[in-house]
């Protein structure tokens, strides 16, 4: 392991897909060679070294593009492969530490798997022939700044950036015009927005989950519905939304990269806004590492969260698929994604959520909140970004209903962190638990409803949707 290298262990190359001519297979033997020590390279033919403070980002075991996943802490090692730390949080800490953190927030595109196990030395050779040799040369010597920057961008840019991606660091904004959903509404209205999530049903009956979206309906403004989370399956996402779109309330469509690729991704967001559902929101999905046995594949993601906004927004706001075709009547959705605000450094975490928002999110979902006090340095980072006003946040909350269920979510959750005070409280209690829970609960949103920058809460009810009503009659938001 080298300075240049953190990650604990040499990961074996990719295999280019087609045959390739001898010239590029030797220079793509050269590549590997000279890159493999220095990098941990796998030769994935998309590198975004110049990008990730020289640290190649396919060493993260989910093959994430874009920073890391909600279950990253720097004091732990990555949940997937606990033999090795994060990679994403080397980057972060390189890129703080040589004044590269900029770069961070440009938008990654997903591998293109036709040039996947290829070299990439001959793509760079070729674009600087194509902006001119002596331009380029002449461009790095430089002593302008900008004048540097531009020709290393005119070579290095266009092959990282493809056409059919064109990622930026830039903010997009939704377009303007009236609200797509009802949540999306009553964020515009400065309304405290109270949202929750109902447990989807093992089996295909149906006659439970209605049952408990018409105990929320009234008290909330949108029912969130798990993609299997846990890695454990349960009727999809989708589904429930219609169903609870038959019954009249409003739902959040959850999609987690997980189980997702770049195709199904289009063509289900297209369906899903052809039946009436509004509300997305991106996740990455809890690998299926913590999931039941047998374990399936736990390796790389065809698409991270960031690149799931991506693509959707442009669909709404360009029209147009992945590869060029365009279309009428885009989808109109409200986009929404997960963040973990004590998964890490609140510094490095709201670098990721910077380029969340950039890349299309209008809503964040936060995961389990016990400590409402620690929000402040979250909050604070994502105001000196200037980023705190172009996004509307709901803090996660959860009614414990045992010590036993506290124990299960410090231990199990990626990025759910319980504090020992929560924990001695709820193993006190006892037989009061479930009551002990409750409180806790309402102690947390009497703390957030106070706190500039927080728009609502989502109330994660671990399977007790039973117990929605009362949290949000004492806690005074009826809506």
């Amino acid at each position: 392991m080298s300075g240049i290298k953190p990650a604990r262990r040499w990961q074996p190359a990719f295999f280019p897909f087609k045959k390739e001519s001898f010239g590029k297979r030797l220079l793509a033997k050269v590549e590997i060679c000279v890159k493999g020590p220095l990098f941990g390279c796998r030769m994935c033919g998309n590198c975004l070294l110049q990008e990730t403070a020289l640290i190649c980002p396919m060493e993260c075991p989910k093959g994430l593009r874009n920073g890391p996943c909600g279950g990253i802490n720097p004091e732990k090692n990555c949940y997937v492969d606990e033999t090795r730390k994060c990679i994403w949080y080397a980057i972060y800490k390189r890129a703080l530490k040589t004044g590269r953190e900029d770069t961070l927030l440009e938008v990654l595109p997903p591998l293109d798997w036709n040039k996947v196990g290829t070299e990439t030395w001959g793509d760079v050779v070729r674009q600087v022939r194509k902006v001119g040799t002596g331009k380029f040369i002449g461009g790095i010597l430089s002593g302008d700044t900008v004048k540097r920057t531009e020709v290393w961008d005119s070579v290095f840019k266009t092959i990282r950036q493809p056409e059919w991606w064109h990622g930026d660091s830039e903010y997009h904004a939704a377009p303007s015009g009236e609200p797509v959903s009802d949540l999306e509404r009553r964020f515009r209205e400065g309304k405290f927005v109270v949202a929750t999530e109902v447990t989807p049903p093992l089996g295909a009956g149906t006659d439970k989950l209605i049952r408990d979206i018409g105990s929320v309906k009234p008290y909330v403004t949108a029912i969130n519905f798990t993609d299997s989370s846990s890695a454990r399956p349960k009727m999809s996402s989708i589904a429930c939304c219609k169903v609870a779109i038959d019954q009249g309330s409003e739902p959040v469509f959850q999609v987690a990269a997980r189980d997702t690729t770049r195709t199904g991704l289009q063509s289900t967001i297209i369906g899903a806004n052809a039946i009436g559902i509004k509300n997305i929101l991106c996740i990455t999905g809890d690998n299926s590492v913590i999931g039941p046995s047998p374990t399936s594949n736990m390796n790389l993601l065809d698409i991270d969260s960031v690149q799931m906004l991506w693509i959707i927004r442009k669909m709404r706001d360009d029209g147009a698929y992945l590869d060029g075709r365009t279309f009428k009547n885009p989808p109109k959705v409200f986009i929404g994604a997960a963040t973990s605000p004590f998964a890490s450094d609140p510094v490095l975490q709201a670098i990721k959520d910077h380029k969340k928002i950039n890349a299309g999110a209008q809503f964040f979902q936060t995961n389990l909140i016990f400590e409402p006090e620690k929000l402040d340095f979250w909050l604070e980072q994502l105001d000196k970004r200037n980023i705190l006003n172009k996004v509307f946040i709901l803090i996660g909350v959860a009614p414990l209903k045992s010590f036993k269920i506290a124990q299960y979510l410090h231990t199990n959750i990626p990025g759910v962190s319980m504090p020992e005070k929560i924990m001695k409280r709820m193993e006190k209690a006892g037989e009061s638990a479930p009551e002990e829970g409750v409180q806790i609960a309402l102690e947390v949103i009497d703390s957030v409803k106070k706190k500039q920058g927080i728009n609502g809460i989502h109330i994660m009810t671990l399977s007790w949707e039973s117990i929605v009503q009362r949290i949000v009659t004492e806690s005074g938001l009826c809506k």
